[in-house]
């Protein structure tokens, strides 16, 4: 097995990338232990689950348990981390062997589909009174999902956040006649055809591959399209949606995409802006160091900028959670400690450590007065702090643009399917638009009657 108990030992993950679900619910156990239970040092365990934060974070994760141990004597937390690649398979395996963690670190989407299916323990009636206010509102929202009943209810509690900026060759911008790249996805147009006359190459790669990043999808939402409705049918066949597929099959048509959006995911938009063939790219604040790494001298023409937005200005974000499995028999202390863990503090020295953001909104104060007050020695700090900064920044109008709900993978699929097909200009894009309403709704009508 390759889940690693990590107060006994730890083999080493490769990436903090996601993780999966946690505990569920009974409220007798939580009354506290038993005198006679402190006698016999019968600690009640809470399972933990994290997903390829070993060996890194050791010393800070045993940090934070043993400091919540002492405060909830009666319990003793039990971490394992598990790698990124099976944590599907093995969490799946546990809910099927009712032997499920008590706590698990999740995606959103994964989250999503768990709990539309009765695998999450709703939170409402285990946390306290005010417990949202600590936490930016906007995240906290994407811990909500649909119940098996289709109502939406609270499943999961955020924790650790990734911003996308823009990360743009200054020289390929002077060049196009640009001192910045374009804010808002209106612009794009007219810049990615700039950038292509007078440089020759390529101003932005956002792939169609339907299973690589879902960019794409979430520029239709900042285009004012709605995806979905309360039913889960489509609601993107609209005038909007209409615009935001033209939008994207005029790009491609007129040669103001690199033709591989269509056959290739996002890693080809790193080779292309690392190689200087891109003048920007959308990515979270830590990339700039490999650019450093890889590139050097694209690198040093590298300057940090906003994220491309629509007209409401919302730019999009990644959230990491913690969710309770229902099968859990410890579901209010797994609340509790899952809190704790994402409180202030210890969300603050957990962002300053692992170079993410955090979903407090204390702790996101004290990492803007920290990168405010950092002074880097080098150039290159420098950019890293900027870019950290305009990160940061980001989150006051950042959400998950793209909720997650069982199924929007396979929407992913369709939308992208479609688009792609006006795109090489086999049909219109209205037509492309219609076709993929129309799979959809067939898909949703199988799915939720």
């Amino acid at each position: 097995m390759a889940t690693t108990a990590l107060r006994t030992g730890l083999k080493t993950p490769k990436r903090l990338v996601a993780g999966l679900l946690a505990g569920a619910a009974l409220t007798g156990v939580l009354a506290a232990c038993a005198p006679a239970r402190r006698q016999t040092s019968a600690r009640i365990p809470i399972q933990f689950w994290t997903l390829d934060l070993a060996p890194k974070f050791n010393d800070y994760l045993n940090g934070v348990i043993a400091r919540w141990e002492q405060q909830n004597p009666c319990y003793d937390v039990v971490w394992t981390d598990v790698p990124w690649g099976s944590v599907e398979r093995k969490l799946l395996a546990a809910v099927f062997a009712r032997t499920a963690p008590d706590v698990v670190n999740l995606n959103p989407l994964f989250a999503a589909n768990l709990a539309s299916k009765g695998g999450l323990q709703p939170l409402e009636p285990l946390l306290p009174q005010g417990a949202a206010e600590t936490y930016l509102p906007l995240i906290w929202q994407a811990g909500q999902s649909a119940a098996a009943d289709g109502q939406p209810q609270q499943f999961a509690i955020p924790w650790y956040l990734t911003a996308r900026i823009t990360l743009a060759n200054s020289q390929l911008l002077s060049q196009a006649g640009y001192d910045a790249p374009p804010r808002s996805w209106a612009e794009v147009p007219a810049y990615a055809e700039a950038v292509k006359r007078r440089t020759g190459r390529y101003a932005l790669f956002v792939t169609v591959v339907p299973e690589d990043s879902a960019e794409l999808l979430e520029s239709l939402v900042q285009m004012g399209v709605t995806l979905l409705d309360q039913r889960q049918r489509a609601a993107f066949n609209t005038p909007a949606g209409r615009r935001a597929f033209a939008f994207w099959s005029d790009l491609y048509r007129r040669g103001l995409l690199p033709r591989e959006v269509v056959s290739q995911g996002y890693r080809r938009a790193i080779e292309l802006y690392q190689s200087g063939e891109l003048a920007q790219v959308g990515s979270g604040a830590e990339f700039l160091r490999s650019i450093q790494t890889n590139a050097p001298q694209v690198a040093a023409a590298t300057r940090p900028y906003p994220p491309l937005t629509g007209a409401n200005g919302a730019a999009n974000v990644a959230v990491m959670t913690l969710a309770i499995p229902r099968q859990s028999k410890v579901a209010g202390p797994a609340t509790r400690f899952a809190l704790f863990l994402t409180d202030a503090n210890n969300q603050a020295r957990f962002a300053e450590q692992a170079r993410v953001l955090p979903s407090s909104t204390g702790a996101l104060r004290q990492v803007e007065e920290a990168l405010a007050d950092e002074q880097p020695s080098t150039q290159a700090e420098q950019l890293v702090r900027q870019a950290r900064l305009l990160s940061a920044q980001t989150l006051s109008s950042a959400r998950v643009l793209v909720p997650a709900s069982p199924g929007v993978k396979r929407l992913q699929a369709i939308v992208y399917t479609q688009l792609q097909r006006a795109m090489l200009g086999q049909i219109s894009s209205d037509a492309a638009l219609a076709e993929a309403e129309r799979q959809w709704n067939a898909y949703a009508a199988g799915r939720w009657p």
